[in-house]
């Protein structure tokens, strides 16, 4: 994720921010010109409106995500014209927790807090809106006690998430005995963007001849394929030499979805990286090799070998940061060769899919008002990711 300044000042701000702290302004993020902006209240210009006052915004009147108003749970604000109250990311959000309670209002900000994140990273590469129709739809449940176990999975465009993956402590429960190197909220939901979007680029897309290529036959039985994953657990099998996870092991749909996420990793890291105008050296006996920071979003557009070759002496420098501070690595992956081939073939579909149109912005009529029941050929165990 980028840095921000303030439009207004100038001032260094960030994604998540509200207020720009040296000149006082409201800060907004603006998904449909995809910047952070200063705001200042218009109700001169209607109740509840806010203008851009930076001298880039021409005065274009907007108002705050109803989840602002009423919650404080986003900074998003949508056009004045536009009919919805929710933003773009949030009215994504089907159904949710009771936020009455405090411990799952907690949850459901830090979840949607991660949602715009995705949000961003998929509008940058030009899939949200996403090609053909409104986008994944959430389902951000809580267990009740005595009701059936929240399982985490994606089924015909429904991302569903068990809001217990929000506590920390929970989650690093669940990463231990699981032995994963690597469990957050913005991985959970990665992932499981990967099932929607394989849906939407590779099998109506035209790439599934390459994708079984590369991935594997997903016509396999999913449910045997993950009951074997589950028996045999992470540390089983050679799966470092053509995966990125042991997850990814487990089926070809978990293979491209778990490849999926880590691609949108390495964009969000790069992206970053190039926001601080990042150079690295990493020293070694035949001389020093240096590597200065590359734009995903540049302009001409780098390429899959231009990206990776600042990948690697970055995550370097990652997990060396990381260490230093007693903390494990916050990259607790090695690639190998094949697992980067099909990373390669997830960058080639993304960049082919982010040069068609976008597809008009999700409305209330568009996205499902009941959940979609959930076979149990296409669900994921709750332990898992």
């Amino acid at each position: 994720m980028r840095v921000f300044n303030c439009d207004h000042c100038g001032h260094l701000v960030f994604f998540d921010s509200v207020q720009c702290l040296h000149c006082g302004n409201a800060l907004a993020f603006l998904p449909d010109a995809l910047v952070m902006a200063a705001l200042a209240p218009a109700p001169q210009q209607g109740p509840g409106l806010w203008q851009r006052v930076g001298p880039g915004g021409g005065g274009a009147l907007y108002r705050m995500c109803q989840n602002h108003t009423e919650h404080q749970a986003c900074n998003f604000a949508v056009p004045a014209g536009d009919a919805q109250a929710l933003c773009p990311s949030c009215r994504q959000t089907r159904s949710m927790p009771d936020v009455s309670e405090p411990a799952h209002m907690g949850r459901w900000m830090q979840i949607e807090s991660a949602k715009r994140r995705l949000f961003y990273s998929l509008a940058r590469l030009g899939l949200e809106p996403a090609p053909g129709r409104s986008g994944p739809v959430f389902d951000l449940l809580a267990e009740e006690p005595g009701g059936p176990p929240v399982l985490t999975g994606h089924h015909n465009g429904t991302i569903t998430l068990n809001v217990a993956e929000a506590d920390d402590d929970e989650r690093a429960r669940r990463r231990i005995a699981l032995g994963e190197p690597y469990r957050t909220l913005i991985g959970h939901l990665r992932h499981e963007s990967g099932h929607f979007y394989w849906d939407q680029l590779v099998r109506d897309g035209g790439w599934l001849d390459g994708f079984r290529q590369r991935f594997g036959d997903e016509r396999q039985d999913y449910a045997a394929a993950l009951e074997a994953h589950y028996a045999k657990g992470n540390d089983g099998g050679d799966w470092a030499t053509n995966h990125v996870s042991a997850y990814a092991a487990a089926h070809p749909w978990e293979d491209w979805a778990e490849t999926w996420a880590h691609y949108l990793h390495m964009i969000d890291l790069l992206e970053t990286s190039a926001s601080y105008a990042t150079e690295v050296t990493v020293p070694g006996i035949y001389g020093a090799q240096h590597s200065r920071a590359v734009d995903p979003f540049g302009s001409p557009a780098p390429d899959f070998d231009s990206m990776l070759r600042h990948l690697v002496p970055l995550t370097l420098l990652l997990n060396s940061l990381t260490r230093s501070l007693g903390q494990l690595d916050a990259y607790p992956f090695a690639l190998a060769e094949q697992a980067l081939a099909k990373l390669r073939f997830v960058h080639d579909v993304v960049r082919a899919a982010g040069q068609q149109p976008a597809a008009p912005a999700a409305t209330a009529a568009t996205l499902p008002q009941a959940p979609a029941p959930v076979a149990p050929s296409v669900i994921k165990k709750i332990a898992k990711k």
